[in-house]
């Protein structure tokens, strides 16, 4: 799912397909794979402690497997030390971007920092993190301008929107580790809002920007597809934000959001 918003940021500024460019399409997937893993892999490295303790997650958690905390570090620092290398080769601002999303990775990750404790901090993060998934993307065939920034915030706003869900589903587990998480300071309540809030203005402005021609006009039909997703919140709203429930909705919502990629995606090739 995460490599959709890179991908399609590359598809927005391709341009017309040469050998070259599927050359380093290519290389931008395999790049982009490599920061997403180097993510996810520092989370848990930074997590365990806190996963362990987290009745949710502790069978999964990677010591319970036989996987060493030495080994999972050196993983995530060579994860990305390859996808710095490839995404350097592709040019400067694909390499700041990756940079800068392994910075914004650190801070809410990292031990020190810990910005995932934070409240409203860890919503900007992710704010930032989901427009930089789509730039860097975008920067490889194309300098980044007001048109992708444009296009980049409704990424931002879809991943920022999908991890209140998230905090707001873990909630309990938080609390019993003292992650002062936005769902944990505001209530599970407030933050599932804030995401329906968040997931709403996405839609809106991707309609907005098909509606004045800035992403293909077809995406409008995005509008026909929120009310799914608004009736499949209030229905979880009436039986109670557990855990089990709030786990249906995402993966409902991943469905609709990979339906609106493969439309993007669709409408972009169309219209070359």
């Amino acid at each position: 799912m995460l490599q959709g918003a890179p991908s399609l940021g590359a598809l927005f500024s391709i341009g017309r397909f040469t050998a070259s460019r599927l050359v380093d399409l290519f290389s931008l997937a395999i790049a982009s794979c490599l920061l997403v893993a180097h993510v996810f892999v520092l989370n848990d490295w930074s997590g365990m402690s806190a996963d362990l303790q987290d009745p949710n997650r502790t069978s999964s958690v990677f010591v319970r497997k036989g996987i060493g905390r030495t080994e999972v570090g050196y993983l995530w620092i060579t994860l990305l030390a390859f996808g710095l290398v490839l995404l350097a080769m592709l040019g400067a601002q694909p390499l700041i971007i990756a940079v800068s999303i392994s910075i914004a990775s650190a801070l809410y990750s990292a031990p020190l920092s810990h910005a995932k404790g934070i409240p409203l901090l860890s919503s900007f993060l992710h704010l930032i993190g989901g427009t930089l998934h789509f730039l860097l993307g975008y920067s490889v065939f194309h300098p980044v301008d007001g048109r992708g920034l444009l296009i980049g915030c409704f990424f931002g706003l879809t991943f920022m929107a999908g991890h209140l869900t998230h905090e707001a589903r873990d909630r309990e587990g938080d609390i019993v580790n003292g992650i002062r998480t936005n769902a944990v300071t505001f209530g599970a309540f407030g933050s599932f809002i804030a995401s329906l809030a968040l997931f709403t203005s996405a839609d809106v402005l991707l309609v907005v920007l098909a509606y004045r021609g800035i992403v293909p006009r077809a995406l409008v039909m995005v509008a026909a597809l929120y009310p799914f997703h608004f009736y499949w919140s209030l229905r979880v709203l009436s039986t109670g934000l557990t855990f089990e429930s709030i786990r249906v909705l995402q993966l409902r919502y991943r469905t609709l959001y990979a339906a609106i990629g493969l439309m993007m995606a669709l409408a972009v090739l169309l219209s070359h």
